[in-house]
């Protein structure tokens, strides 16, 4: 890869106008910030065969940016159209190569889950949809493409280490996640000031490990609506940061009398969705390469009796 000009390929669905505009905007300023991105409107002439022009420009490029977005998800799940044939590019390539990192999720529209293919489950993305974070989270494509993320050197242990997460082995990165317990050095303190909701506060558990974005996503969902839960459950009062789920506004209370069996739920949802979609995408990837050996098998034997 050439770190003067990184080169990208831009994979996304033809929508409305908007979209399209928003697209090629977005190329634009790539380009403009020494990217060579390629995306059929500028890259693409008439006569071209576009399954040549997508299998170079996915196969050459040092990334890939795939603009998700649920008409993005739908055509690339049911393999429709010219999004479906990129997915089959990019999943060979994922399948054969394993090289993760050149493909990369940038969310346009919609959530991650409603967003992003299955090709893509699990995988860390850009999220583009609000102008709120977008100039930070546009930044931090930039750097990953020139590849100058900076971590920061490692400091001291803290003295609360002792209250902290045990390390993982290598035989528990593959277990479930489950929830080691709260963090009590770092639950808040109430206002209590009169105000509304002044008696709640924020309190933290760790988690086994870090999820994927993945787990995330299905864990928030199944937080806000899940199957079963008490006259007390507060939807919309949970997210993840890290290792980290975090309830803000509760008390420790609730979380004894109702939080704590429905937090278990969830948790244990989200590992056994997560890991259903996981299990799904493995075996399409390996139903397709089927096909396709058994294709050229029947190429090769054919081919075999036609004589010139």
């Amino acid at each position: 890869m050439s770190k003067e000009h990184p080169k990208v390929f831009i994979s996304y669905s033809w929508e409305e106008d908007a979209h399209q505009q928003w697209v090629r905007e977005f190329a634009d300023r790539l380009l403009a910030d020494g990217i060579d991105a390629t995306i059929d409107q500028y890259d693409a002439s008439f006569g071209d065969r576009l399954p040549h022009f997508m299998e170079q420009s996915i196969t050459t490029a040092d990334y890939v940016l795939i603009i998700c977005t649920p008409l993005y998800k739908k055509k690339a799940d049911n393999r429709k159209g010219g999004v479906g044939y990129e997915g089959h590019i990019i999943t060979e390539e994922l399948y054969s190569k394993g090289n993760e990192r050149k493909f990369i999720p940038v969310v346009r529209k919609g959530s991650f889950d409603a967003a992003m293919p299955t090709f893509l489950a699990g995988k860390l993305g850009i999220d583009l949809t609000d102008t709120i974070h977008f100039e930070n989270n546009y930044k931090d494509l930039i750097t990953t493409i020139y590849g100058v993320k900076k971590k920061p050197e490692i400091g001291r242990v803290p003295s609360y280490v002792s209250r902290s997460a045990p390390q993982l082995s290598p035989s528990s990165l593959d277990e479930p996640i489950h929830i080691l317990g709260i963090i009590t050095d770092e639950v808040t303190v109430p206002r209590m000031d009169g105000t509304r909701g002044c008696a709640l506060y924020k309190i933290p558990f760790r988690l086994s490990k870090s999820p994927s974005s993945l787990w995330v996503n299905i864990f928030l969902s199944t937080w806000n609506s899940p199957p079963r839960f008490t006259t007390m459950h507060r939807p919309g009062i949970a997210s993840v940061y890290r290792d980290k789920i975090i309830l803000d506004g509760t008390t420790i209370e609730e979380v004894r009398d109702y939080h704590r069996e429905t937090l278990v739920l969830c948790v244990n949802i989200a590992n056994e969705k997560e890991q259903s979609i996981i299990a799904e995408e493995k075996r399409r990837r390996e139903l397709e390469e089927n096909r396709k050996n058994q294709h050229y098998t029947n190429v090769a034997s054919i081919a075999d009796d036609i004589k010139f």
